[in-house]
């Protein structure tokens, strides 16, 4: 056999089952359509509605082929450790739903093998299903030797989807890599433990419907499933041991090298980091571009994890600091021709793990302190299990990390312990696999799918058209199909042709109403719960519609208008973020209404106060250019070709709706829209805020919307202005000098409060002597207060007096200086003047005042002579 890479393999596969009747299909994305299942881990994903004949395949095609991108992280800690896991894998498979079975795919497999990639046969050994006899004598009939057919139970050669539904045997097939990778072991065969035996393909025959007492019912139309591990038939063609050593992988294994200066080979703890950061960089550089987002639950977890463990496992050889940019540069070089979704968001890519890296660095120092913390507190030698695995679970430390750390300061980690926990959380992470496999088989659909199978997809016609004439071929009622419905009765309708949008891609459904004669149903809603099949949600206002009645379907005018303007405006509002901010902005959701629109989109901080207005300002400006809007459909190929904007996360068909408002804006989109931009009238944004980490939200209004919502806002500046008795435009000076005035007010009274609080008080009264002439007296600093609080202050002060007395005192606040000098009555008696005491201690302080015996005050600039103010009181008093 000749060495072929990757790309040869692949392309081969797909020509070769293309060549046989077989449609090539592309991937699909890792997000699958299917909410039972958190990320697509097999390539029969995508054929789930075909499988269950809910869709049937079009003539000519026998079936379909496809090299399916998936993503498997059940048993994510095992990833590296040997040379078959790994958690992002590319899966070559062909399906039949129907028109050819075992032989035919058998005979393929066979041919395949040996023809195509050049398999000697005396390597080749097959497993079957125990009982499956039909497909051993097809093996035999191909020339295939007793000797190298083996036949296995149920746990490896029998496919289930759960319980009960589809299922049905296996036959797999096997290349012997000879006696050096073996056990040693006289009976070792396919389906050992060891490695001598490789498994590349694996040949399902869906022929039965499990029943719930454990009998197998033949399927009326019986499938094939398959699927081959590029990467597996890739190191069986390059003559390499592991996944690992592949060229793609290899490949991004010598960026490793370079980045930790370190050689592949030499060492295996170093061997294990290198393939896990190839292995894990790969899967996050895929997800990212299929519209999954670091998070900290779901499919975002999944993404997080791997990161981080990439991170860690560098850390491990010397790499610090952001790096796995450079594998996705590699990644893209590699791989962007056969997936050009990975090149459109690649500034995505770079700038959401760079992000990622950054905020795992935080998250790696609160590890450290969270470890030095449970050390510090350590009694004994042993660290505990459950704190190393909190480590590794929440701050995504592996335990080799844990077990440097702690061992600086001699100290081991309880592993067993730390095992058990990890055999836990693995055993979660089975069952919930499990669960999604059985999940991904379960009948959907319900009483839409049947509907849809019987009468067919609904012609939309509301591009064009906002009525038409149209006839009832089904109601439903609470769930069951019903002939007839009358007035008050709320149900749902389907139409042959309609001209009602039904919700899809952020756009709501159309409202409206479908009559007939004098019978008339209010529409409040309009969905398609089966892609291709539109329900319209009715109120019968009158009058009974029946199955097979004739009626007209009228969309609400003017609600389709406004949301029309506000859908086009999204894509200026997308066009102009990306201007901006730039290319790494990503629609990653969208709300169009008819009142608002809201547009969730991929950034990394709050926008300024200044990008806003800019985005407002680039947005309006190609509304007001008033640029003629198209729409043309073409295939996905020639959409990505010309640039057009696939908006992130999105999936798509062969064909594509592209939406043109000129060179400005070009998206791949199924809504309604202007024909020009100037129907828009103006955007105005009326909000910026955090969905979540990486993703920021714009809300905005447009036409009649933006129209009140500033109308709004000159109604409050009008109001306000009238309030402040100022012109409208000075609304923001004067507000700005009332708020200053407030604030020293605010101020001021907080002076006030903390000399008058009780401790002030107290330390004020704590000063008091007895005046020679016999009465209490205090002489001290205060803070400085306006003359209201001098005031207050004595009143206090003279409250608190054990006897009557007089005090002086002297402050400064912002360069100003306060004396006062206040007496009882009885003081007064006793000699004590207020007013005299002002006098001659002012000049002091640069200034001067005066008042009356009981009390005087006086203002100055020079706080410099507060203490000799002070002195010359004490000199007259004492």
């Amino acid at each position: 056999m000749d060495y072929m890479t990757t790309a040869e393999i692949r392309e081969a596969y797909l020509r070769y089952f293309e060549e046989k009747g077989n449609k090539r299909m592309p991937s699909s994305s890792l997000i699958p359509d299917d909410p039972s299942l958190l990320l697509t881990s097999a390539g029969m994903v995508q054929f789930k509605p075909y499988f269950l004949q809910q869709k049937q395949l079009e003539e000519p095609y026998v079936g379909t082929t496809t090299v399916q991108k998936c993503v498997r992280t059940n048993d994510i800690d095992i990833i590296g450790t040997t040379g078959r896991h790994l958690s992002f894998f590319e899966m070559l498979g062909n399906f039949s739903f129907g028109k050819y079975f075992k032989r035919e795919m058998c005979s393929m497999a066979l041919d395949f093998s040996v023809n195509v990639l050049g398999l000697p046969i005396e390597k080749l050994h097959f497993t079957v299903f125990e009982n499956d006899d039909e497909t051993i004598g097809i093996w035999k009939d191909l020339g295939i030797e007793d000797s190298h057919i083996s036949r296995l139970g149920e746990d490896d050669n029998f496919w289930r989807a759960g319980p009960t539904g589809p299922c049905g045997p296996c036959s797999e097939l096997y290349y012997d890599q000879g006696p050096d990778f073996g056990c040693g072991s006289p009976d070792c065969a396919p389906g050992c433990d060891c490695d001598r035996y490789l498994e590349y393909w694996n040949c399902v025959f869906t022929q039965f419907d499990g029943q719930e007492d454990g009998t197998l019912e033949e399927l009326p139309k019986k499938n094939i499933d398959t699927g081959m591990g590029l990467e597996r038939i890739a190191a069986i063609m390059q003559g390499v041991q592991s996944n690992y050593e592949t060229d793609v992988l290899r490949s991004l294994i010598a960026v490793g090298e370079r980045l930790a200066g370190v050689t592949y080979g030499k060492d295996s703890a170093t061997d294990l980091s290198l393939r896990i950061m190839a292995d894990h960089s790969r899967a996050v550089t895929f997800m990212i571009a299929d519209g999954i987002l670091p998070s900290n639950e779901g499919r975002g977890y999944v993404l997080r994890r791997l990161l981080r463990r990439a991170i860690m496992k560098a850390h491990l050889i010397g790499v610090d600091g952001p790096f796995l940019n450079e594998y996705v540069d590699e990644i893209v070089r590699l791989m962007g021709d056969v997936y050009p979704e990975i090149v459109e968001n690649r500034e995505l890519e770079r700038k959401l793990i760079l992000a990622e890296e950054e905020r795992f660095g935080a998250t790696l120092r609160q590890g450290k302190t969270y470890l030095e913390s449970e050390l510090s507190k350590l009694e004994g030698k042993t660290l505990s299990g459950k704190t190393a695995f909190t480590l590794h679970d929440t701050y995504g430390f592996p335990v080799e990390i844990t077990a440097e750390i702690a061992g600086e300061q001699g100290i081991d980690i309880d592993m067993d312990a730390f095992d058990a926990a990890m055999a836990d959380q693995r055993e979660r992470a089975r069952s919930a696999g499990a669960k999604d496999a059985e999940a991904a088989w379960s009948t959907y659909g319900g009483i839409y799918a049947d509907i849809l199978n019987e009468v067919g997809p609904t012609s939309f016609v509301g591009y064009d058209n906002t009525e038409s004439s149209s006839r009832i071929l089904a109601i439903v009622k609470q769930g069951d199909r019903v002939d007839s419905a009358s007035a008050g009765e709320e149900v749902e309708i389907v139409l042959d042709i309609t001209p009602f949008y039904a919700e899809m891609g952020g756009e709501v459904g159309d409202t409206g109403q479908i009559v007939n004669g004098d019978v008339k149903a209010r529409v409040g809603d309009t969905t398609t719960p089966e892609s291709g099949l539109y329900i319209h949600a009715c109120k019968i206002e009158g009058g009974t519609l029946s199955v097979g009645d004739n009626v007209i379907a009228a969309v609400d005018v003017d609600r389709r208008r406004a949301i029309e303007r506000n859908h086009t405006g999204t894509h200026i509002l997308h066009a102009a973020l990306r201007k901006v901010l730039g290319d790494h902005v990503k629609q990653a959701g969208s709300y169009v209404g008819p009142d608002r629109l809201r547009f969730d989109f991929t950034h990394f901080e709050a926008l300024t106060p200044e990008q806003i207005r800019e985005v407002e300002s680039v947005a309006n400006d190609k509304i007001m250019q008033g640029i003629p809007t198209s729409t043309y459909e073409t295939t996905l190929d020639e959409a990505r070709a010309k640039g057009v904007t696939a908006l992130f996360g999105e999936k798509y068909g062969e064909k594509v709706r592209v939406v043109e408002a000129g060179e400005f804006s070009q998206e791949l989109c199924g809504g309604c829209h202007v024909n020009n931009t100037a129907e828009i009238g103006f955007m105005k944004v009326t909000g910026e805020s955090s969905v979540g980490a990486n993703l920021r939200r714009i809300e905005a209004v447009t036409s009649f919307g933006a129209l009140a919502y500033v109308n709004k806002i000159e109604d409050e500046l009008k109001e306000t202005a009238a309030e402040l008795k100022v012109p409208m435009f000075d609304v923001s000076e004067r507000t700005a000098a009332n708020l200053k005035a407030f604030k020293e007010i605010q101020q001021a009274a907080k002076r006030a409060k903390e000399t008058v609080s009780d401790d002030g008080i107290t330390a004020l009264l704590d000063q008091a002597v007895e005046a020679p002439a016999g009465y209490p007296l205090i002489i001290a600093k205060a803070p400085a207060l306006e003359s209201g609080g001098q005031r207050h202050l004595w009143d206090v002060m003279r409250s608190r007096m054990s006897e009557p007395g007089a005090i002086v005192v002297a402050g400064e606040h912002d360069g100003k200086v306060v004396l006062m000098a206040a007496g009882t009555d009885e003081a007064v008696a006793k000699g004590f003047d207020a007013n005299a005491l002002i006098k001659a201690m002012g000049p002091a302080i640069g200034g001067g005042g005066g008042g009356k015996p009981t009390m005087a005050q006086a203002g100055g600039k020079n706080a410099a002579g507060i203490d000799d103010a002070l002195e010359i009181a004490r000199n007259m008093l004492l």
